[in-house]
């Protein structure tokens, strides 16, 4: 038995865990619905227990706390429809892996599992994010926009239906596995967008995701080297996680991108992502015509990591390729950045007549307001501006967010200038 493990480091041990310990019971027995309830449990005795001490093999420890859920869930299941000497008859399977196949392998089996086509898109998302990335039930419905108790019978659902469809444990054929690449990486994307931004508690930032999300890119990528789309993927995140350092104050306060220090990106992971880019930006997307969404948006990450100052950045080139982006895959979230980079090259007045067309499209999510707000304070509109920032302060989840767009009223306040 290890000594006792931070808390930072004993959550992190237990995401990465998760995805290989719910991939081996897969694979040994199927039923991926009764397999990942069984995980679940075993983590939840984990992160009781282990704050005294690792246990010596942290991964097979999990593995036999989660075979005994589950046979002790089939036995009781036995019991119940009167098959008791079956039930006593069953031994429990040993705690090593089945088969000696990497983690690599297990935990992107397990991300093409939870994408298949018996699922609709949302729930492909839903469950790769539960099973996969390790979010919560309230943490995946913040990303959907949608009440907890309905994402939780979404997941739900989507559990019951990959039981439904007799879904195997192993990597699909090549066609098949192509058809559901797109919603794998839509799915890493999600899991780093609420590492980046979380949407809820007292950080403005989950490294733990962050990390996480790169992570499994990376293994994607080693998986599908020639993906141009994976590498713009992991060429977005490494450039957008440079700026991880520069984008709080020491209290946890939110610093805006054109407020950071560049002194404190790094410049390691803009080099790397700036080189993968480079690599693939010809290559096109899936149809290996013009750049992906992936692509395009590290492209604009990297007009941003190539710039010395905020004064410097090439915000006509920013806003072309938004123009882009929002042509090939529109939502308004991208219009929502496309009008920031419209107010950069022609004023707020230009950016607000492009968020006008948003409407309530984005619906409980705060983002709108807060830019609407920023527009409107530098438009000279004040008291529009701090009743922008209030609705916005109402909507967010996050503690370090609400205090950043107080702290805009308070300063609105204080100025009177209206």
């Amino acid at each position: 038995m290890a000594g006792p493990p931070e808390k930072s480091h004993l959550e992190d041990l237990l995401r990465t865990l998760a995805p290989q310990v719910l991939g081996a019971l897969v694979r040994r027995h199927g039923q991926f619905d009764a397999c990942e309830d069984a995980t679940q449990e075993a983590l939840i005795e984990a992160a009781l227990r282990w704050p005294s001490g690792l246990p010596d093999n942290p991964k097979a420890w999990l593995l036999s706390v989660a075979n005994r859920r589950l046979i002790d869930a089939w036995r009781s299941e036995s019991a119940r429809r009167g098959r008791e000497e079956q039930a006593a008859a069953m031994e429990p399977p040993n705690t090593s892996l089945p088969d000696p196949v990497s983690e690599a392998d297990d935990t992107l089996t397990l991300m093409f599992l939870c994408c298949h086509p018996a699922l609709s898109a949302p729930s492909q998302l839903a469950l790769t994010l539960r099973a996969v990335g390790g979010l919560t039930t309230a943490e995946i419905a913040s990303a959907f926009l949608v009440p907890e108790a309905t994402m939780g019978q979404r997941i739900s659902r989507a559990k019951q239906a990959i039981r439904k469809a007799g879904a195997r444990f192993e990597q699909p054929a090549t066609a098949e596995r192509n058809a559901r690449l797109g919603v794998v990486l839509h799915v890493l994307y999600l899991i780093f967008n609420e590492g980046y931004a979380a949407s809820s508690g007292d950080s403005l930032q989950r490294e733990d995701l962050t990390t996480e999300a790169i992570r499994l890119t990376r293994l994607l990528l080693e998986s599908l080297p020639d993906e141009p789309e994976a590498s713009g993927l992991l060429s977005l995140m490494l450039l957008t996680d440079s700026r991880r350092a520069a984008r709080t104050l020491p209290d946890g306060m939110p610093v805006p991108l054109a407020d950071q220090d560049r002194s404190l990106w790094n410049c390691g992971q803009i080099g790397e992502g700036i080189a993968l880019l480079s690599s693939v930006l010809g290559r096109g997307g899936p149809g290996r015509g013009a750049p992906g969404p992936y692509q395009l948006q590290a492209a604009i990450a990297a007009v941003h990591a190539e710039a010395a100052s905020d004064a410097e950045t090439d915000w006509p080139q920013i806003l072309a390729l938004y123009t882009v982006l929002e042509g090939l895959a529109p939502s308004p979230v991208v219009t929502l950045n496309r009008a920031v980079a419209v107010a950069r090259v022609s004023g707020p007045a230009a950016g607000l007549a492009v968020l006008d067309g948003l409407g309530s499209s984005l619906g409980k999510s705060h983002r709108l307001d807060s830019v609407r707000g920023h527009l409107l304070e530098l438009s000279g509109s004040f008291r529009e501006a701090r009743s922008a920032y209030v609705a916005a302060a109402g909507k967010t989840g996050s503690l370090q967010e609400r205090r950043y767009l107080m702290g805009k009223v308070a300063d609105l306040d204080s100025r009177g200038t209206w």
